[in-house]
């Protein structure tokens, strides 16, 4: 299973039999059976047919369409899998003070340790870069998070750590790229440019899985309810922005994958990546979420996609069944 990213404009997705094809005026780009796909994402002016999103709903395939950029407009899905028992628990929660501190502390204090590893794996293999003043106050911030007696506070404690973690991201640039920090709406360079596609990417495909096992996504408890967010994805993506999304970036850029020559700048509306330069980022992203490794706490053969259906069983539990919410942590 893999997502299917169509990114060629003017092209139309269609329907023959139980297969899904792209085409462009007379050539077939593609021709794929939908049971290899987990999730259509569609990118910019291309179309698609009445037929084929039947046929993608009676499979249970997420559409999600962004624009030509990369920024999510809106997600199509299913109303086949919705569990009214889990989202009756989930709202019933949302009132509960305590339980919406007690995880938003866990939130938090996984995205700080998993930004510390990310720090620390990263100077174990460069010892000539100094990051004890990052490191430190990371530190200092992941102890204050159990104290804290307000939510409020953890905002501002995450904001502290965000701020001494992205001055140790600049330093693990070692190529020609500057950043002088986390810029969005829009972003500035082509560092942020990646940061923030990645970061939207995880964002859709956490949203349309807690959509596909029955929560709303759109009521969280560490990030406040607002008009057309999905709040419950925001609090669940947390821990997975270093591992993937920073860690992506890193490797794109220190590895030479992509080069300043890969981006365009739209005046008053940010920086992005070139046509072409996508579907290469396409590839990479795949890589990443579909790399097997051994999950650090449950020791099992996994993937990043699968740890996100992890989290999401976990948070399930912890709604229903008062289990401790356990984050994803990275292994250093």
């Amino acid at each position: 299973m893999a997502n299917l990213y169509l990114t060629e404009q003017n092209s139309i997705l269609r329907k023959t039999g139980d297969r899904l094809i792209v085409q462009k005026g007379e050539e077939i780009l593609l021709d794929v059976q939908c049971h290899k796909i987990d999730a259509v994402l569609i990118f910019g002016n291309v179309q698609f047919t009445t037929q084929a999103v039947h046929e993608l709903f009676q499979h249970g395939i997420e559409m999600a369409i962004l624009t030509r950029t990369g920024k999510l407009i809106g997600q199509i899905t299913s109303p086949s899998t919705k569990n009214i028992t889990l989202r009756l628990q989930q709202f019933k929660k949302y009132w509960d003070n305590d339980f919406k501190l007690i995880l938003s502390k866990a939130i938090v204090a996984g995205k700080i340790k998993n930004g510390l590893r990310v720090i620390q794996l990263f100077s174990y293999n460069h010892p000539d870069l100094d990051f004890e003043t990052e490191i430190t106050t990371l530190k200092t911030r992941l102890n204050d998070v159990g104290p804290a007696t307000q939510i409020d506070q953890l905002f501002g404690l995450e904001g502290s750590a965000a701020k001494a973690y992205f001055e140790a991201f600049g330093k693990m640039l070692l190529r020609e790229f500057d950043f002088q920090g986390r810029k969005k709406h829009p972003s500035t360079d082509p560092v942020n440019a990646l940061l923030s596609l990645s970061y939207t990417m995880i964002f859709n495909e956490i949203s349309s899985l807690l959509d596909g096992l029955g929560f709303d996504p759109y009521l969280g408890y560490y990030h406040t309810v607002d008009y057309g967010r999905a709040s419950l994805a925001s609090d669940l993506m947390e821990e997975f922005r270093a591992p993937i999304a920073d860690r992506l970036t890193l490797h794109l850029i220190n590895n030479r994958i992509f080069r300043k020559e890969d981006f365009y700048s739209n005046p008053n509306e940010g920086v992005y990546l070139k046509r072409e330069s996508l579907k290469r980022y396409f590839v990479e992203y795949e890589d990443t979420l579909n790399h097997e490794f051994t999950h650090p706490q449950t020791k099992e053969n996994t993937t990043f996609r699968k740890c996100f259906r992890i989290q999401a069983e976990r948070l399930a539990a912890h709604i229903q069944n008062g289990i401790q919410y356990i984050p994803f942590e990275m292994e250093i």
